[in-house]
């Protein structure tokens, strides 16, 4: 697919929302939340990619790594990538709405499966958000994983048997949506869980829960304790709190605690393959990638999506082969170099 094609189309069907600009990295939108940009300065946006900048790669050409190995295993499905799409909603007041949301959502789903890989589908302040979401999902045969606001217990277990019905592979709360701006203005009641009603919710399905929204050691033990079966180290795209660190900056001090111990995910200024290498060898098991594919979608359908994350793969493989990286499964943490 010709990139630069897509990616105008995608400008001109965003215009207002995304500028698609050469480098996604919330400059230009800083502070427009609804729409694409960070909360506030936009500096927790910055944060994220100063954060994966700030990690250089050890280049090394004198190994036997002949080929690079980029598949693995996430809840019990074999994927061609450790890169998911992140969970986005609010097609409508955060995009532009030149896409409905459920059209959105399929858009994404299939992209992704046609990828090899797997997408998410968010929750919002339109019930439309999420049923867009299950709906695809379940079209897919479940090859999905749907996260759910932090709303009141009753609504969260309620959307929980949606997915359940929908055959969803795992289901997730970003639970950093607890302060999301697009909701208030909504009117929707949505806040930080504590420990207690974190464990009910867990334990309330046989899916595995996936906690998003993890940006501190603690939170993280408490997460797993509470039976989370993964996590997402994210500050929800620098959306919701102004001035937080990047999501690579802390991701390795989470990972001395839980690793092993549940999956670890991590997203924020994604936007290549090298990213995608960097986050591993920090600790993660697998990235999320989201800005990148609401381009994808609107600029090329689910073929775009497709061909984002091919192309996404193909700089990650190359990236394994420059640095004597035989697997996504065991990236080691000496490819890394912290940047003077």
């Amino acid at each position: 697919m010709d990139m630069a094609a897509l990616r105008k189309k995608a400008r001109e069907e965003m215009k207002g929302y995304c500028r698609v600009c050469p480098v996604c990295d919330g400059r230009a939108c800083a502070g427009e939340v609804p729409g694409m940009g960070g909360a506030g300065s936009g500096s927790a946006f910055f944060a994220n990619l100063e954060a994966l900048k700030a990690w250089r790669l050890n280049m090394r050409t004198i190994h036997g790594v002949k080929e690079a190995d980029t598949t693995v295993s996430l809840f019990g499905k074999t994927l061609s990538m450790p890169i998911l799409a992140a969970p986005m909603t609010g097609v409508v007041y955060n995009m532009g709405g030149r896409l409905a949301e459920d059209v959105y959502s399929e858009i994404i789903i299939a992209g992704c499966e046609a990828a090899g890989t797997m997408g998410m589908c968010g929750d919002g302040a339109d019930p439309a958000m999420y049923a867009g979401g299950i709906k695809a999902i379940a079209a897919h045969n479940g090859h999905g994983v749907p996260f759910i606001k932090p709303r009141a217990q009753d609504a969260v277990l309620s959307l929980i048997r949606d997915a359940e019905e929908a055959k969803a592979v795992a289901v997730g709360m970003d639970i950093d949506g607890a302060g999301l701006i697009t909701m208030a203005l909504k009117g929707q009641p949505v806040g930080p869980k504590t420990f207690v009603e974190l464990k009910e919710l867990a334990a309330s399905t046989n899916l595995p829960f996936i906690v998003k929204g993890v940006m501190t050691p603690d939170e993280a033990q408490l997460a797993v304790s509470a039976g989370a079966a993964a996590i997402v180290v994210s500050n929800h795209g620098g959306r919701v709190l102004d001035h937080t660190p990047g999501a690579a900056e802390v991701l390795p001090a989470i990972a001395a605690k839980v690793k092993g111990r549940a999956v670890i995910l991590a997203d924020g200024g994604v936007r290549t393959g090298a990213d995608v290498l960097k986050l591993l060898a920090l600790g993660a098991d697998s990235a999320l990638v989201g800005r990148p594919m609401a381009v994808a979608a609107f600029g090329g359908g689910v073929e775009g999506v497709a061909a984002w994350l091919g192309k996404m793969q193909g700089e990650l493989v190359s990236a394994m082969l420059l640095t004597g990286t035989a697997s996504v499964r065991e990236v080691s943490p000496d490819i890394l170099a912290a940047r003077p």
